[in-house]
C-alpha cells in the first residue's frame, strides 16, 4: 500500500490494497476513520470459479496510509453455509457493528447472514442462521442504511431488487412487511439485456443524502442485436422516498479497462464524496482475482451524478 507525496496530504494510489485480491468494497465511516470491508479472492481457484472465503477490512484517517486489519469474518464462523463468502456491507447502530454478508447455505441456495461485534474490525460472530433465507439464488449483495426516523432498510438482490424493513435490533425484520419485491421496471432502471429486462443486475447501495435516496448497482446495458453481450457497468437510480419509486438517473462509471464484474460503495468522508469500485489491475488481475479502487467525485446542484472516470488514486485529505 503506497503513497506519493503530489501534494502536501500525499497521494493514495490505486488500487488501494496492493498485497491480495480483494472486490466488492463496502466503505463505512465511523469518527474519524473510513473503514473499508471488502471480500477477499484467494489466489488459487477451485472449479475456475469465485473462491472466497473470509472477509477483511482496512482503516484511513487520510484516504492515503492504510491499516490492514486482516480476515475479521470467515464461513469457518458460520456453521450453516459451506462456499461464496460474497459482498458485504456494515453498519454501526447503538454501539454495536453488523456485518450482512451473502453467503451459499449448505443444502440450500444464497442466503444472508449476520455478523455481530463490538468493534468495526471484528471479531464478528454469526447469529447462527441465515436472516433472509429464501430458499433461491436471489439473496446476495445486502445494502443497509438507517433512515433519519430510525427506520433500518436491507436491500438486495440478483436479478431481482428486493428489500425488508429492519427492526431495531438490526438482526431481524418486520415480518408484517415481509420481503418486499421492487417493481423493476424501465422508468426505475431502464432498459436493458439482465434477466428482468432492466439494466439492474446486482450490487445495490441504498443511502441518502440531501434529502434524495440513491441506489447504485451494477448494471447491465440493453443488446443491439441478438449475439451482443454488453458489459457490466455501474448505473444510479433516485428516489424521494426509501422504498420508491425508484428513476433511472444515469451511468455511473463505464466498465472500459475493468472486469466483468463491479461492485459500487459510495461514501462522504472529510468532506469530499468518494466511489469505491473494483478492476483487474493487479499482476494478475482477472474476472477472478480482482482488486479495489476508489475515485473521488461531486454530486450537481440537482443531486444527480455525472459518469466518473477509472483514476489513479485520489488525494489525501
Amino acid at each position: 500500500m503506497s503513497d506519493s507525496q503530489e501534494n502536501g496530504k500525499g497521494f493514495g494510489t490505486n488500487p488501494i490494497i496492493k498485497n491480495i485480491y480483494t472486490a466488492d468494497p463496502a466503505p463505512m465511516v465511523c469518527g474519524d476513520t473510513l473503514y473499508l470491508y471488502t471480500t477477499h479472492d484467494e489466489d488459487v481457484l477451485i472449479n475456475d470459479f469465485y473462491t472466497m472465503v473470509d472477509w477483511r477490512c482496512f482503516s484511513t484517517k487520510d484516504m492515503v496510509h492504510w491499516t490492514d486489519h486482516g480476515k475479521i469474518f470467515s464461513l469457518d464462523d458460520i456453521a450453516w453455509a459451506d462456499s461464496r463468502a460474497w459482498a458485504p456491507q456494515a453498519i454501526e447502530r447503538n454501539g454495536k457493528f453488523y456485518l450482512y454478508c451473502p453467503v451459499h447455505k449448505t443444502g440450500g441456495g444464497m442466503a444472508i447472514a449476520v455478523g455481530v461485534s463490538d468493534h468495526p474490525t471484528g471479531p464478528f460472530k454469526d447469529l447462527g442462521a441465515p436472516m433472509i433465507d429464501e430458499g433461491d439464488w436471489n439473496d446476495i449483495d445486502p445494502t443497509v442504511f438507517i433512515d433519519d426516523d430510525g427506520q433500518a432498510y436491507l436491500y438486495f438482490g440478483n436479478p431481482e431488487l428486493r428489500y425488508v424493513k429492519l427492526n431495531e435490533d438490526m438482526i431481524s425484520y418486520d415480518t408484517n412487511v415481509g420481503i418486499v419485491k421492487v417493481p423493476m421496471t424501465e422508468e426505475s432502471f431502464a432498459k436493458g439485456s439482465h434477466m428482468t429486462g432492466t439494466s439492474y443486475g446486482e450490487g445495490p447501495w441504498f443511502y441518502k443524502r440531501n434529502g434524495l435516496y440513491y441506489m447504485v448497482y451494477a448494471a447491465f446495458s440493453a443488446k443491439e442485436k441478438e449475439d451482443d453481450h454488453r458489459d457490466e457497468h455501474l448505473a444510479y437510480s433516485t428516489s424521494t422516498g426509501p422504498t420508491g419509486p425508484w428513476v433511472y438517473g444515469g451511468v455511473l462509471m463505464t466498465e472500459e479497462g475493468g472486469v466483468f464484474t463491479n461492485h459500487p460503495g459510495i461514501a462522504d468522508f472529510k468532506g469530499h464524496s468518494y466511489l469505491f469500485y473494483h478492476t483487474g489491475e493487479l499482476p494478475g488481475g482477472n474476472l477472478f482475482h480482482r482488486s479495489v479502487c476508489v475515485a473521488e467525485f461531486t454530486y450537481n446542484a440537482d443531486g444527480s451524478i455525472d459518469t466518473i472516470p477509472k483514476c489513479s488514486g485520489v488525494s489525501g485529505v
